[in-house]
C-alpha cells in the first residue's frame, strides 16, 4: 500500500495544484487530508472547488470546525473570510467531514490528536518556545490506538515522524499551503518550515512496515502572496514567500 498525506492547505490553490501534480506522479493508491483546509488568504472558495472534485479521504481540522460554529465574538480573520466566501454547498461538505478516519486497517488519521483538534502531536510549546515532543508525550497525546501501526496528523504546519515504541510509525506532512505561522496558546510561539514550499508526505509498507518519504514542492508562492497582500495581510504574504514569520 502506497499513500500520499496531505494536511493544512488553507486555501492555499497555487499550493495545492502543485502537490496534487506531484502525487499524480507517485503511483499512490490513495491520498489522505488531515484538514484545516479553507482558512487562509489566497482562493478559500476556488480551493473548496478543487477540492471537492478531488474526491480525497478528508477529515476536518481545527478551522472547519471554527468556521462552522464559532461566533462573531470568537472568529479569527481567516475564518471569518472563509466563512463569506463559501457556498452552502461547500458548507455542507465541511459539515459531513469527520475528525478520525481509518481508511485502510491499521491506519488512524487525524488533525492534531484523535481527540483534540489544537493538541500539537509531534511538537510541544512551552514559555521558552517550540521544542519537538518526547516518545512519552506523544504515547500520552494518543491514548489507545492500540492495533494501529499507521498514525497520520498535522496542524503544526511542520513536516516529521517518530517511530513508537511498538513500531507504529506517526507522520505529520507538514502545510501544502501556509509555511509559518504564530500564535498565542498555550504560550506565544512561531511554527516555521523555513522555506515557501508545499509539503506532502508518502508511506508505503512495501518493507514490511510503514516508512515514510517527505516531500517539499515548488510552486509559484509570488502569486499566493500577492492574493494575501490583496486581502490585507502583508504578514501572511512573508511568510508564504520565506517560510518564515516577520522575513
Amino acid at each position: 500500500m502506497r499513500i500520499a498525506v496531505i494536511s493544512d492547505v488553507h486555501g492555499n490553490l497555487p499550493a495545492l495544484t502543485a502537490v496534487l501534480a506531484a502525487i499524480d506522479a507517485e503511483g499512490v493508491d490513495l491520498t489522505v487530508n488531515l484538514g484545516d483546509l479553507l482558512s487562509g488568504y489566497v482562493q478559500p472558495a476556488q480551493t473548496a472547488d478543487r477540492l471537492l472534485a478531488a474526491g480525497l479521504v478528508t477529515v476536518a481540522g481545527n478551522h472547519e470546525r471554527q468556521v462552522l460554529t464559532f461566533g462573531a465574538d470568537r472568529i479569527g480573520m481567516a475564518d471569518r473570510l472563509a466563512r463569506q466566501v463559501l457556498s452552502d454547498r461547500h458548507l455542507g461538505w465541511l459539515r459531513s467531514l469527520p475528525v478520525t478516519v481509518s481508511p485502510v486497517a491499521g491506519v488512524l488519521a487525524f488533525h492534531g490528536t484523535p481527540s483534540d483538534d489544537l493538541q500539537y502531536l509531534l511538537h510541544t510549546v512551552e514559555p521558552s518556545g517550540v521544542r519537538a515532543a518526547t516518545v512519552d508525550e506523544v504515547v500520552a497525546r494518543l491514548g489507545d490506538v492500540s492495533g494501529v501501526d499507521l498514525l497520520l496528523c498535522g496542524h503544526t504546519h511542520l513536516p516529521g515522524s517518530m517511530r513508537l515504541p511498538g513500531g507504529a510509525l506517526v507522520v505529520n506532512p507538514g502545510s501544502v499551503g501556509w509555511p509559518a505561522y504564530e500564535d498565542d496558546e498555550p504560550f506565544p510561539h512561531r511554527m516555521e518550515a523555513g522555506s515557501p514550499h508545499a509539503r506532502f508526505a508518502v508511506v508505503d509498507d512495501v518493507s514490511g512496515r510503514w516508512e515514510v518519504s517527505l516531500r517539499a514542492v515548488e510552486y509559484p508562492w509570488e502569486q499566493a502572496a500577492r492574493a494575501a497582500e490583496g486581502f490585507g495581510r502583508p504578514d501572511v504574504a512573508a511568510a508564504l514567500r520565506t517560510g518564515r514569520v516577520g522575513s
